[in-house]
Parts: C-alpha cells; structure tokens; sequence
C-alpha cells in the first residue's frame, strides 16, 4: 500500500500543473481567444516566484512564504498576459503568433534574468514547503494517506480552483456571457454585452492560472529553476483539447496524462516495470506521445467554441 499512496501523491503533483494551466486555456478560448503560450506564463509565473522565494529564504520560510510566493506567480501570469490580451484584441493580430512569441520569449528571459542576478542559468532554492500531515485529517485511514500526508498548499489551491471554476462557468451571468462572447460575439454584442472586456478578464484569468501552474509544478518536483517547465503548457492544451473544453473532463484529462508522467518519473521504483527491461526513455516519451495519440483521436470529437481565434469586429454585427 506505501508503494500506492507513493504513486498516488506523485500523480496529484503532475496532475496540479496540468489541470491550472488547461483551465487557464479553456478560460480563455471559451471568451474567443486562442491562447498557446501556456508555457511562457507558466515559466514566467515560475521565475519570479522561485527568485522571491531564493532572496527571502533567509527571512521567511514554511507556508508563509509559499502564500506570497503564489500571488507573486499569479501575478507574473497576469502581467506577461497583459500583451497577448493587447495583441490579440486591441490589435487584432494573429492569436497564435502572440502565444508562440510568449512561449519563445519567456524561457530566455528567464535565463538571462537568471544569469544577470545570480551568475548562473540556475536558480536553486530551499524547499520547506511540504506539509508532512495535516492535523485530524492525515489520521483518517487510506483517504488521510492519500490526501493529507506528504502534501504541497498547491493542491488544494487547485482544487478550490477547479470548482469555482466550474461554478462560475456555468451558474453564473459572468460564465454565460464568458461563453456567449466565443460562441457568437455579434450576438452577445447585440444585447450589450462588452465583447473586448469579456476577452481581457479571460485572458488575464487565462495568465493569472497559468502562472500558479508553473510555482506548482517547480515547488512538488524540483529545488532549482532552469528557465523551463518541460513543456507543460504544451500538454495542458492537450489536455484542454482532450477534455474537450469543459472543467469536469478537463480533470478526467489531466488525472490520465499525470499516470503517464508517474510512471516516466517512478518506473525505476516500481520492481514490475523494471523487471520488464523496458528502456527508460520509452517511459519517459509516454506523455509526449499521448499527446500525439489524443490530438489525434479528439480530433473528431467536439468541437472548440465557434468563436475561437476570431478577432471580434464592431462593425461586423
């Protein structure tokens, strides 16, 4: 059973990053922008979190820190989606050039910040921040082991966000007009509805999830940031895509593609896997090539939102 609780935790730390993140890029999609820079917000919510984190280590430490360091991320995320909002609004440019440009520029922006403030592409950190078991709840067996021992804030956070998410997407005026403004801007125009508004608050949700997703994907696996959150704005939009734009399947999604990154991380712990001899990079490509296998099959699936990477034009009603 210690080998499952194992196995379970650290599919909850991958499943965190993933589900922040493609809930970000359906928020966004679902008010008609396209956003595929995931990964640049992710890693820019990342960078500035950890360098809050490394300069105050000797100040403040434990949860304390990891509260601020998590508005710092989400902070970051809003900020660095501020532009592809402007671009792909205001300016009505190419909604996927704007994201590419945001995934290219800000891993090397990470990198040089890193280098210029200290010396190195790395920045290491102190990481106090696991929750060993919670008080009462950690007690309780098999759900207690699970959920409440060995655990990061991060994970609650998401959780508490999946559900308003949810909530707010579909028992709510805001989520109706949120998704009336990617299904049919001219219609919801039509009745007053502030279309490029609608957009902006999105995709600044959009920016502000994401960045959270990168502090919890670099918090439960690492001590250091290297300027990059191996791909996992990619595989959120997989996972976005998979789900089919809704937040319950979005889940589903990002529990099923988090199996896949347990066992690239795990396989060497697990006595069964390594028995079979199978090299460790077929494990290690598994959440790469369920990427390719998911596109593929959701293809014929359900579709995005009408609306979707379309500039809205005033005049066009």
């Amino acid at each position: 059973m210690d080998m499952v609780f194992f196995l379970l935790r650290h599919m909850f730390n991958f499943a965190v990053p993933l589900l922040l993140a493609a809930l970000g890029c359906m928020i966004s999609v679902r008010s008609g922008v396209n956003n595929i820079g995931l990964d640049g917000m992710m890693i820019m919510g990342a960078f500035f979190s950890v360098y809050f984190i490394r300069g105050t280590g000797l100040v403040i430490s434990g949860q304390g820190q990891l509260m601020i360091a998590i508005l710092i991320s989400v902070a970051a995320g809003v900020i660095i989606s501020v532009f592809h909002a402007f671009a792909s609004i205001n300016l009505k440019a190419n909604q996927i050039i704007s994201g590419v440009a945001i995934a290219n520029f800000a891993p090397a922006f990470a990198v040089f910040a890193a280098r210029l403030i200290t010396g190195e592409s790395v920045m290491n950190f102190n990481n106090t921040f696991l929750i060993s078991e919670v008080p009462v709840l950690g007690k309780i067996p098999i759900i207690g082991d699970i959920f409440f021992q060995k655990v990061y804030i991060t994970t609650y956070i998401a959780g508490v966000l999946f559900i308003v998410t949810t909530v707010v997407l579909y028992k709510t005026r805001f989520g109706l007009r949120l998704r009336s403004c990617g299904e049919n801007p001219s219609a919801s125009a039509s009745v007053g509805i502030n279309v490029p508004r609608m957009r902006w608050i999105a995709v600044l949700i959009s920016g502000a999830l994401c960045g959270l997703a990168g502090l919890a994907y670099v918090i439960p696996n690492s001590i250091s940031f290297n300027g990059t959150v191996a791909g996992y704005g990619f595989l959120a939009l997989a996972v976005m895509i998979f789900g089919e734009w809704d937040p319950i399947k979005i889940l589903g999604s990002a529990l099923l593609f988090s199996v896949a990154m347990t066992l690239a991380s795990t396989y060497s712990a697990i006595e069964f896997l390594n028995q079979l001899g199978i090299p460790s990079n077929f494990y290690k490509m598994l959440p790469y090539v369920m990427t390719l296998v998911i596109i593929g099959i959701a293809k014929g699936g359900a579709k995005e939102p009408k609306a979707a990477g379309q500039p809205f034009e005033v005049d066009a009603r």
